[in-house]
């Protein structure tokens, strides 16, 4: 390293409350690429340190060398987790993307729904759920199609690697605001407003199809059986190419063939390279004929 590269890596990157120099930034970029995949280019310096200056304030430390400190000791396994938690981008509404709500009720839930009559089970997963607007949609579309779906062995895992952005998911209570991203016809009795509190949550028939579980994409997947359809929308996009195809491949592991992949609207498989093909807007089919 020459030393003007060491000059610019011990500078601070922002200049503001806590010394933030770009060798703290490299450290945390690569925890942080280590842990959750996600790139983080020397342009995404100054978000890390608004992000993070938050966390140093609440747990009482004074620059970005201690905190780092304290995320590759062993003792800094929680404060890791609320890290990732911190970088992690959670923008999200109720039928985010409608084109692909659209595809699942016109050309997958008919063939699905036949399946659970026929007494078969039928798997759903929101691999990336964030505060749970988009299992929330997938239920009330699945239940929009079919009412009694809570009669048969038909289950929605919503999965995040965020604990805490779970426990609200889990929750499922949301402002009145959020009610106009609903379609009105599927209000009626699956929602559940409180006018008082200015605040709306689900019918049990809604809450009851979905489970939420913690899980990173990158590490290992508790999970048993295959998926019908897998909604991973707007999470590529901060992974390299590699983590990507990675991810896409695990994915056709655990879907049955003909299974659909929705991803999101800036995102693309390479279906030279992996067992997929393009049947709608950001919409795969996983093909029977892989190898």
């Amino acid at each position: 390293m020459t030393a003007t590269t060491t000059q610019r890596e011990s500078r601070p990157v922002p200049d503001g409350e806590f010394v933030f120099t770009w060798s703290d930034f490299r450290q945390i970029a690569a925890i942080v690429h280590g842990e959750a995949g996600i790139v983080l280019p020397d342009s995404k310096a100054n978000l890390v340190y608004s992000r993070l200056a938050k966390r140093l304030r609440a747990i009482g430390l004074r620059s970005f060398r201690d905190y780092c400190e304290l995320v590759e000791g062993e003792e800094g396994i929680s404060e890791r987790q609320a890290m990732i938690a911190a970088m992690t981008t959670n923008v999200t509404r109720f039928f985010r993307e409608p084109h692909h709500f659209d595809h699942l009720t016109q050309s997958v839930l008919p063939r699905l729904i036949a399946a659970a009559r026929r007494g078969q089970r039928v798997r759903i997963w929101s691999s990336a759920c964030s505060s749970g607007e988009e299992p929330y949609s997938i239920a009330l579309t699945v239940l929009n199609a079919m009412p009694d779906a809570a009669e048969h062995d038909i289950l929605i895992l919503a999965s995040d690697i965020d604990p805490d952005i779970l426990e609200t998911a889990a929750e499922g209570t949301y402002p009145v605001s959020r009610l106009e991203h609903i379609p009105a016809a599927m209000r009626g009795k699956l929602v559940v407003p409180d006018r008082a509190a200015q605040q709306f949550t689900f019918a049990d028939s809604v809450r009851n199809l979905i489970r939420f579980r913690n899980l990173n994409l990158l590490r290992e997947w508790p999970i048993r059986g295959s998926f019908d359809v897998i909604f991973c929308r707007n999470v590529m996009i901060y992974f390299d190419q590699e983590t990507q195809d990675r991810i896409w491949a695990r994915f056709a592991d655990h879907m049955v063939t003909d299974g659909v992949l929705y991803i999101g609207h800036s995102e693309r498989i390479a279906t030279d390279k992996l067992p997929f093909s393009l049947v709608a807007q950001t919409a795969y089919r996983l093909n029977g004929d892989r190898a």
